[in-house]
């Protein structure tokens, strides 16, 4: 069977739906009474464990 070449548009919706994809796995969702917990490895957790300890020596 030969592998037909995606036009210029098609190529790029499926670069686009593979980033949306990307996004919305990388998306954590961190609202109050989430089913997703946030992680306590996560670099935003420690990004605000950092911050707390600063606001907390000023």
């Amino acid at each position: 069977m030969a592998v037909t070449r995606l036009k210029r548009k098609d190529r790029r919706n499926k670069t686009f739906a593979k980033l949306d994809v990307k996004f919305l796995k990388l998306a954590t969702n961190i609202e109050l009474g989430s089913r997703s917990k946030q992680s306590t490895k996560d670099q935003l957790a420690k990004n605000n464990a950092v911050i707390a300890q600063l606001t907390a020596k000023a």
